[in-house]
């Protein structure tokens, strides 16, 4: 990314994050999406105070949005022959959790349509919350990942199975 970095979210994303979820049953999703990335400059003073490497440029990660406390969720830019969208949807918490929260955008679309945000996606605490579908955010997921419609354990499953090693990646940048 340069100073004059294109900083404007995937279409999916911003109709995605334009629809405001209730909190269901005392429960909802702690995500607060940001209206653009992050640009570069504060990328990088994050990841290397997240870190401890002053080495660090964040290059690797798009931002987009974060948790009550402060972590946040990010497009790992892993795949060098994909689409930022074709890029898996990863959690930074702010007491160091970290996950994969996604396979890519259509993943994460679908995730959000059944009620699950980064942090509860990544929950070192508990299981994956109770399924509270979302009739926009559904419309929004169809719209955009028809094909990839599934519970969000399930999304959860497979993105971690396709990238087992994130924590290891994480803890290697860490200085």
């Amino acid at each position: 990314m340069t100073s004059d970095e294109d900083l404007r979210l995937p279409p999916a994303l911003t109709a995605a994050l334009a629809v405001r979820s209730p909190h269901t049953g005392g429960d909802g999703v702690d995500f607060e999406p940001f209206p653009a990335f992050l640009p570069a400059g504060e990328t990088t003073e994050w990841i290397r105070a997240w870190t401890g490497n002053e080495q660090l440029t964040g290059e690797d990660f798009r931002v987009f949005g974060q948790d009550g406390t402060g972590g946040y969720a990010a497009f790992w830019l892993v795949r060098p022959d994909r689409a930022l969208e074709g890029q898996p949807v990863v959690f930074l918490g702010s007491e160091g959790e970290t996950g994969v929260v996604a396979n890519d955008l259509g993943s994460f679309l679908w995730l959000l349509a059944d009620g699950v945000g980064p942090w509860e996606a990544t929950n070192p605490y508990g299981p994956v919350p109770a399924s509270y579908p979302h009739p926009e955010l559904t419309a929004v997921a169809e719209r955009y990942a028809p094909g990839l419609r599934a519970p969000a354990a399930d999304l959860i499953g497979r993105a971690a199975r396709e990238f087992p090693g994130f924590d290891d990646v994480i803890a290697k940048l860490c200085g």
